[in-house]
């Protein structure tokens, strides 16, 4: 079979359009990335976004801090049978193929565990601050390279914010925005410095949600230019406030910093378990 229930175009023309994206992509700004748009079946799509599920009970992640107030669905055991389908696409050999001539980034590995992927909900008010993702997966030790968004957001209007942003390295300002509709995949390479984030409360009405699915990528190694001496294996999140954001959050990352610095990593995850319960 030479195409996916996903696609409207066979696997000869993903991998094309990857070659044709890349250099758009590695040109980008503030770093390498991009989006698409209207990239899967839509309909399908639709059957993901049926299934998506409640979240918020014991078996999903929450977070509820100055950093982030979002909801995550933890491995696939609340994907769907259409979701799950979806998902193993994602991590196949096809899609693992246009990434690399999208990305220039060869030799990518999935997660079959969806470690921090799966299902994403931020709720009206919620948000997610601008910060650096973990460079070390714990339980293989791979590099963590590229991160893709697919947007579950039918009928989303832009004055309900929720944009991703994109900050550069000294973060003197944002660099890109992407509106979160339905059916738009986003993506970008992941580094020491890759600033990113939904930093601003989100503005939908009470009934509505932003939702996605989201898949990390890996490598067994990186290029030392996208690693900060000092900080070569980070597997926690960083934070990084903007000049705008609350005292709150600026105490919060300077007590979390602290504990990392003086406290055993179990004993820092099990405080920061703790703080994220609000």
């Amino acid at each position: 079979m030479n195409r996916s229930e996903f696609l409207d175009f066979t696997f000869e023309e993903l991998i094309q359009k990857g070659k044709d994206a890349a250099d758009k992509y590695a040109n980008a700004e503030p770093f390498p990335n991009g989006h698409f748009d209207d990239f899967f079946n839509a309909d399908m799509l639709r059957k993901v976004l049926a299934e998506f599920p409640e979240l918020g009970d014991k078996s999903d992640i929450k977070f509820d801090n100055p950093n982030e107030n979002k909801l995550a669905s933890r491995g696939e055991y609340k994907f769907g049978e259409v979701s799950t389908r979806f998902a193993h696409f994602m991590n196949s050999q096809p899609m693992l193929e246009f990434l690399e001539h999208l990305t220039g980034i060869k030799n990518l590995i999935p997660d079959p565990s969806f470690e921090g992927g799966g299902f994403h909900q931020i709720k009206p008010g919620g948000f997610l601050k601008l910060h650096a993702d973990f460079n070390k997966q714990r339980s293989t030790n791979l590099d963590r390279r590229l991160n893709v968004l697919v947007y579950l957001n039918e009928n989303w209007e832009e004055s309900y914010g929720g944009h991703f942003e994109l900050w550069d390295k000294e973060m003197t300002g944002c660099k890109a925005k992407v509106l979160p509709i339905f059916n738009r995949m986003a993506m970008f390479s992941t580094t020491e410095f890759s600033f990113h984030g939904h930093p601003d409360p989100l503005t939908c009405p009470p009934d509505r949600s932003r939702k996605s699915m989201a898949f990390y990528y890996y490598t067994n190694g990186r290029p030392a230019s996208e690693i900060i001496p000092g900080k070569e294996i980070l597997t926690t999140t960083t934070f990084i406030a903007r000049e705008q954001d609350s005292a709150q959050m600026k105490r919060y990352n300077a007590f979390v910093v602290f504990m990392q610095n003086v406290l055993p990593p179990f004993v820092v995850k099990l405080a920061k378990n703790i703080l994220n319960r609000g």
